[in-house]
């Protein structure tokens, strides 16, 4: 799909020899792409399931809210979280407590422990309210947790409450689609040629049908990247476009 994707804006920017864009400019504008489309299918399922709950919708074909539904699960996994006991927090694996600044590539959906009892999640302000009372302090049996912000030095991670919770945590949750790279091998005096063997080959991960709009997308940050100002409106118009047909 990535390749075909390149060709493709490949074809439109030199169709009137505007310009030519690199295979690292390509794969930044890819990246960018699709985590845009990945972005708006949170809001887009938003917006059907309202129309579906309005009865606006039907079954079948013309179950969209199913189909958006139907992408997002491609992207759910589940884990066991990581506890630390410097700093009484959990972690997802693959975090770094010593880096908190680094943003965290997945959306929580919900914590469970032990298998079946569900963790609420409550802000860290009301972890303390709770805390102040014993008639409303979070036990085993209704544990809660609290995320804190990536950035803020120190103190990234998971708090879950009560404090002897330590294991068998597990995480629901969203990531974000794995960076697309185009690779290639090079050739002396000649064109980049498509290497799908690579080691650090990457397709996108979105379904085929967004292969339209991720070449509208990339034309766009092309064009800003050449300076040709007709091909960012002429890609922005169809943008607009894909928004009203949804609409």
């Amino acid at each position: 799909m990535i390749n075909q994707i390149r060709n493709t804006v490949l074809s439109i920017l030199s169709k009137d020899n505007r310009g030519y864009i690199t295979p690292e400019e390509f794969n930044q504008f890819a990246r960018q792409s699709q985590m845009e489309l990945f972005e708006q299918y949170f809001y887009d399922y938003s917006n059907n399931l309202n129309k579906t709950n309005a009865r606006l919708h039907n079954s079948g074909y013309s179950d969209i809210t199913g189909r958006l539904s139907e992408v997002l699960d491609r992207f759910l996994e589940e884990t066991t979280l990581v506890y630390n006991g410097t700093s009484d927090r959990f972690y997802m694996p693959g975090d770094d407590p010593l880096n908190p600044n680094e943003p965290k590539p997945y959306r929580v959906l919900r914590l469970t422990y032990n298998g079946s009892k569900e963790i609420e999640k409550v802000s860290q302000q009301k972890i303390l309210n709770l805390l102040s009372s014993n008639l409303t302090a979070p036990t085993t049996a209704y544990p809660v947790y609290a995320l804190y912000k990536y950035n803020d030095s120190g103190t990234a991670g998971i708090d879950v409450r009560p404090t002897s919770i330590t294991s068998n945590v597990s995480m629901l949750y969203v990531r974000h689609p794995f960076d697309p790279k185009w690779t290639y091998t090079s050739l002396s005096g000649g064109q980049p040629i498509f290497n799908q063997s690579a080691s650090d080959y990457q397709d996108f991960e979105l379904p085929l049908s967004d292969g339209p709009r991720l070449v509208v997308k990339i034309c766009a940050y092309s064009g800003v990247s050449i300076r040709e100002a007709d091909v960012v409106q002429l890609m922005n118009s169809e943008e607009v476009m894909d928004i009203q047909q949804k609409n």
